[in-house]
């Protein structure tokens, strides 16, 4: 059997074995592709085969047993998609109802992010498993932001000091050149640099703001559902910031009393549905003391299925009161994000900053704008 022969005998399955015969050393291969991806098959009504002497029942593998040969066949990142489709598409509740299971499954952002798209969609047993892994999620993307989220915050950069911490986040490129402009070779141009310059890090103090945290609902905001979760736990508990999160699509969900525990508001969070900007922007307006002192962070994809003229005429107050308004078409650890351009621009002219970014610069643009 040729290479080309040997893969399209294993992406065709048991049913292609009367023409493609399996390979006897591919049989744990083949048994462990079949368990997961057969499952189309039988979806649309195919039955089983047999032929020769053998017969092509279903295996009689658990899903603990198919998840411990798939971790020896495949690589981590095929795994993962295997694992995030045997849930979330071919209906392998297993993986989520056994303990052992759960425990086992790379929990990773984007089956989190698979998880909470598809819940509602899950048996009620699955319940237990989905928290399982949506905890652990949560706890190492805490895990890895919280530093990053309490330095920004927490520490002003003072240019006139020089800094012992030499790393990249507090480079002075401004004092580094004004240090060796005296080192430029005449001929090439370039700058020999002999001294390079950092910025030192003072504690804040006195400073108080309010920051409200607008989280579109939509499906296709599962992964800046779950940062944006993540980020808002953070930030609740760092002095000197009082933290709403609202979570909205048509309607309003204000799990402010939530913030500090993100996995309670993930669970508690309906993706999918549709979008009404307008009426999150009214409804955190009305939650705006302290115009001076607050931050309006808005989470969307800016796919506005209520009101233009009324979200551009809120945005358009808050703006001038002197609330600081961010949009954020995205909150995740990588992507290119879709959103509606034309909206964000329209928004952006009414008076809102609008960028695409990772947690980490989130941090950084939340401590720009309450200096």
């Amino acid at each position: 059997m040729t290479d080309l022969t040997r893969r399209w005998r294993l992406v065709l399955g048991r049913y292609a074995e009367q023409r493609l015969p399996s390979d006897a050393a591919d049989a744990g291969l083949d048994a462990t592709l079949g368990y997961l991806y057969d499952r189309e098959y039988t979806a649309r009504g195919h039955q089983h085969l047999k032929g020769g002497g053998g017969s092509l029942d279903p295996s009689a593998l658990t899903a603990l047993d198919w998840l411990g040969s798939a971790r020896t066949l495949f690589p981590t990142s095929t795994l993962e998609r295997m694992e995030r489709e045997a849930i979330t598409r071919y209906g392998l509740d297993e993986l989520l109802t056994d303990p052992e299971a759960a425990e086992r499954v790379h929990a990773s952002p984007d089956l989190a992010a698979a998880l909470l798209r598809t819940r509602g969609r899950l048996d009620a047993n699955t319940a237990a498993g989905v928290r399982r892994i949506i905890s652990k999620v949560v706890e190492e993307i805490l895990a890895r932001l919280r530093p990053k989220f309490t330095t920004s915050l927490t520490g002003a950069r003072l240019r006139h000091q020089r800094s012992p911490h030499h790393s990249l986040r507090n480079f002075d490129w401004r004092r580094t050149i004004a240090a060796n402009l005296g080192n430029i070779d005449p001929e090439t141009g370039r700058m020999l640099v002999e001294e390079v310059r950092f910025m030192a890090r003072q504690r804040r103090r006195n400073i108080q703001w309010d920051v409200i945290i607008l989280v579109d609902q939509s499906g296709s905001m599962a992964g800046s559902v779950l940062h944006s979760a993540v980020s808002a736990a953070i930030l609740a508990g760092l002095p000197g910031l009082s933290v709403r999160l609202v979570l909205f699509d048509t309607g309003l969900a204000d799990l402010s009393h939530l913030a500090q525990d993100p996995v309670e508001v993930l669970m508690s969070s309906q993706l999918g549905g549709g979008t009404d900007i307008a009426k999150a922007m009214h409804y955190a307006e009305t939650l705006v003391s302290q115009p001076s002192r607050t931050v309006l962070a808005l989470i969307s994809d800016f796919e506005e299925g209520g009101s233009v003229s009324s979200l551009l005429a809120c945005t358009r107050r808050l703006a001038a009161s002197g609330v600081r308004l961010l949009g954020l078409a995205s909150l995740a650890d990588a992507g290119d994000p879709y959103y509606d351009r034309a909206m964000a621009a329209r928004l952006a002219a009414a008076g809102m900053e609008i960028g695409a970014m990772t947690p980490d610069r989130f941090a950084d643009w939340l401590a720009e704008v309450t200096q």
